[in-house]
């Protein structure tokens, strides 16, 4: 039978004395999510809760009835405080109270739940039997961890490695979500780690270019694509039949600088790589954020997460995933393709909710 339309969506939040200058951004978020959800007709629902040591409930599932009134309550959010922080106690507060028909939850009607968790933290206490309860339940669990947070949990608690997102600053989705939009039309540039260390991850690496190219408009000639793939010297590549180059050191400077050089009238830069780069990349970095080029860097746990962010300039654009086998995955649930989509200024907004919907 055909799903009801809709979903129960419930925003867990990280209120603990470890957030207090990160709750703004949560708070944003939160804000922007709510706006695009169908909640005037009916078809969503929305409840937030904070915690720390226990859980405080900022509003339940059938509390409000009005997008107006959920945002209302959302832009009134006060940072909760406390610790230390117990995601097991939040996550079994949610199952016996939040998830179920007298809050408003609508599962036994089949109406989808989503859970989307923010945190900055690891759990003081345990999260393996909630956890496992809500997937009982059939909630869709998506997990954001800030770096304080223990990437192995965030993906107990989904049961889905790929829909744990691991981000440099908890303010990552709001940042990328409200970036300005850029004229229609937009070049980039994807510069690829083929050194060594990356033989087994080159598929995955060029599955995920692949997936981000069919979204651009190249046919009717507003985008345009560059693929560079570097180890101890970059050389420009096409995307179809890309092999691994392989080399070393990997000279993540020498590619930046190579790129200002002789590619770049380019927008948007977007480097994967799994390591740590051999040469300085202070010069050629700062060089590209002169051009203006918004530069997305996403590394594996091979790379330096302070070396990322001096090279896109901006902490939020720096992003970790465990391996570049997750890119399929992260790919195919939508959580990097709304990071990308959104960054290079996309017609589409693929919000972060709708991820395996």
């Amino acid at each position: 039978p055909r799903q009801p339309a809709g979903k129960d969506v419930v925003f867990l939040l990280d209120g603990s004395d470890a957030t207090r200058t990160g709750f703004p951004a949560m708070r944003d978020f939160v804000q922007k999510q709510v706006e695009t959800l169908s909640v005037d007709d009916g078809k969503d629902r929305v409840s937030v809760v904070q915690y720390s040591s226990d859980p405080a409930v900022q509003f339940y599932l059938n509390t409000y009835t009005t997008k107006r009134e959920v945002l209302d309550s959302v832009r009134g959010l006060r940072h909760k405080g406390g610790r230390p922080l117990n995601t097991g106690a939040a996550l079994r507060y949610l199952r016996d109270n939040v998830f179920t028909a007298s809050a408003g939850s609508r599962r036994p009607e089949g109406v989808p739940q989503v859970l989307i968790l923010i945190t900055g933290g690891r759990s003081f206490d345990s999260i393996d039997e909630p956890a496992s309860a809500l997937k009982q339940l059939g909630v869709l669990t998506i997990a954001i961890g800030t770096r304080g947070s223990d990437p192995r949990e965030l993906q107990t608690i989904t049961g889905e490695p790929s829909h744990a997102v691991s981000v440099q600053w908890i303010g990552f989705f709001f940042v990328l979500q409200n970036m300005v939009r850029q004229p229609a039309g937009k070049d980039v540039v994807f510069l690829l780690d083929a050194s060594d260390a990356t033989r087994t991850g080159f598929p995955a690496m060029r599955d995920f270019v692949q997936k981000q190219v069919e979204t651009l408009s190249v046919d009717d000639g507003k985008d345009r694509v560059s693929v560079v793939q570097y180890s101890r010297d970059p050389v420009l590549d096409s995307v179809r039949g890309l092999r691994h180059k392989g080399g070393r050191p990997l000279n993540t400077g020498a590619a930046l600088r190579y790129l200002r050089d002789n590619v770049f009238t380019a927008s948007v830069l977007i480097l994967i790589t799994g390591g740590r780069s051999f040469d300085s990349i202070d010069e050629p970095a700062s060089a590209l954020k002169q051009l203006g080029v918004l530069t997305i860097a996403i590394g594996t746990r091979g790379s330096d997460p302070r070396e990322l962010e001096t090279i896109t300039g901006e902490p939020s654009h720096a992003v970790s995933v465990s391996d570049f086998t997750d890119l399929p995955n992260v790919q195919e649930h939508g959580l990097f393709f709304f990071v990308l989509q959104n960054s290079c200024g996309c017609k589409e907004r693929v919000q972060f909710y709708h991820v395996a919907l």
